[in-house]
Formats: structure tokens, sequence, C-alpha cells
């Protein structure tokens, strides 16, 4: 077992005798996507931290948009406790990339990527192939690509 995996199950062991319903049921969906995942396909496997740490993304994401769904439904109360949920989930995922840190790999990017011939907008796909493994699980794509568009545009 992966130890992310089981970090997750400890935690959920110790939020179920904590009584700590919030996090105990965050837990307990996010530990049924990685077996989901796992059973996937045509044989079982091992998921590595790598994996693991995708889906938490993935799940912190989905706890994100719900809220603003929520939000925008009028349903505060909903939104407060899927936004709590994100935030726990975050924990569990490498610490974000700050706006200048990102600016800095995505600037050291474009410049590769104009060195191998690639300018303007259409090197978009170019830069993102750079950007991306650097980048990979600390900043939202939607974050990098809004950054890649500023710094090709100016």
């Amino acid at each position: 077992m992966t130890t992310l995996k089981s970090k997750l199950q400890d935690d959920l062991t110790t939020a179920i005798k904590a009584r700590d319903e919030l996090r105990s049921s965050t837990l307990r969906l996010t530990l049924t996507a990685i077996q989901k995942e796992e059973v996937a396909g045509t044989e079982a496997r091992e998921l590595s931290d790598g994996e693991v740490e995708k889906i938490i993304a993935r799940e912190a994401k989905k706890r994100r948009e719900a809220a603003d769904a929520f939000e925008k439904g009028g349903r505060s109360e909903s939104a407060e406790r899927e936004r709590a949920e994100g935030e726990l989930l975050a924990d569990y995922l490498p610490k974000q990339l700050t706006d200048d840190e990102l600016e800095q790999l995505v600037a050291e990017a474009v410049a590769e990527a104009k060195g191998a011939g690639a300018e303007g907008p259409k090197a978009m796909g170019a830069v993102m192939k750079i950007v991306n493994p650097k980048v990979a699980g600390r900043a939202d794509g939607g974050r990098v690509a809004a950054t890649v568009k500023k710094l090709l545009a100016g």
C-alpha cells in the first residue's frame, strides 16, 4: 500500500474515533474514489503515490466547483461545507505555487520555447508541454494556462 493511501486510512480511523464527521466523510469519499480507480480497467492494481495525489487533487477540484455552484444557487451553508472539505483535502496535496513562482517557471518555459523557434500565441502548446511537468500538482491547469497566455501576449 502506498504511503499516501495508508496515511489517508490512518487519518480516517483517527477521525472516526474522534467523531469528526466532516473529516471522516470526506476521507471516506476520497478513499472510495481511490479504490474505484484501483479496480477500473481489466485488472486490479495498486496505485502509486503520484496517482493517489492526482485523485485527491481531482476530488478537491470537485469540492471547489461544487462550492461555487452552491454559492450561485444561494445555498451558502452547503457551499461552506464543500469549501471545508476542499481545504481538508488540500492538506494532503503538495504546497501550491505562489503567483510569482508560477510566473517565473512559465517565463523560463517561454524562453526555452522561443529558443526552440516557437513564438507568439501559437507557442502555447509548446510552452505548456515544457511547463506542465515542472508544476504538476502544484498549480491548477487553468492558472498555468492563464499565466502562459499573459506572458506570450506581453
